[in-house]
């Protein structure tokens, strides 16, 4: 009887269903697709010009998980000004190498014609974030975001050799300076986010490289002007308390 069971036993366990393989996650594949045949030591043209006007270490193509890398990658300490005092980029965003040289350009040709206009000198550049493997703005079920890609810095503030500290979604900075900086920053990225595109963007400006059909481009960053209620806080003033009203007869 004992020996009946324990061979009964064993078919039961034979007949359990094994589980059905695991589907492939979706976006495994790497981004972008490549062609092994095709990697090489040799540097980029983007590489070679970069490197003569910003500080970068080139880094190891970045591979997954998922949709998340990208090829041509850099890290970049700082932009090279024509007179040869250098910008720091803080911290050192890693970045594909044509979003990187879009950036030193605009340090260099827009930022710093701006800065000027201020009376000053641009020291560096403080950013929040550069490549991160994450849904757009860190939504796990989202689209995946372009800092995915090494493709997207969100800009936080400026440093200027006078000690300033200008952060361009302050709405107490010049308006003229943050006017221009949106225009130079619209005709350079093709996606430029700050106050007005949704709440993820009232404290930064994100600025990146995708590309759209048609070369479609996305600026969306409201220059606002300063809230000013009549003798509340936002003014400076003390609040007087109301006329008394007339005494009646």
């Amino acid at each position: 009887m004992i020996m009946l069971a324990a061979v009964n036993g064993l078919a039961a366990a034979e007949d359990i269903p094994l589980p059905q393989p695991r589907p492939p996650e979706a976006n495994a594949a790497p981004w972008p697709p490549f062609n092994p045949a095709e990697l090489t030591s040799e540097p980029s043209d983007c590489f070679k010009r970069l490197s003569v006007v910003a500080t970068i270490t080139p880094l190891p193509r970045l591979l997954g998980p998922g949709a998340c890398g990208g090829t041509d990658m850099v890290r970049i300490e700082d932009v090279i000004m024509p007179d040869k005092s250098r910008v720091a980029l803080l911290p050192a965003p890693e970045l594909r190498c044509p979003m990187a040289e879009s950036i030193a350009s605009w340090v260099r040709d827009d930022l710093r014609e701006r800065v000027a206009a201020l009376g000053s000198t641009l020291k560096s550049v403080e950013n929040y974030d550069a490549y991160e493997c994450r849904g757009r703005n860190r939504v796990a079920t989202a689209k995946i975001s372009e800092h995915a890609k090494g493709d997207a810095l969100d800009v936080r503030s400026l440093k200027l050799a006078d000690g300033r500290s200008i952060e361009p979604t302050d709405v107490h900075v010049d308006k003229a300076f943050r006017e221009g900086m949106r225009e130079g920053a619209c005709g350079r990225f093709t996606t430029v986010l700050g106050p007005g595109a949704d709440g993820n963007h009232e404290n930064h400006i994100h600025l990146d490289l995708i590309e759209r059909r048609n070369g479609y481009r996305l600026c969306q960053w409201d220059v606002r002007d300063p809230v000013v209620a009549q003798n509340g806080p936002e003014s400076g003033e003390i609040p007087l308390p109301r006329p008394r009203p007339p005494i009646g007869p």
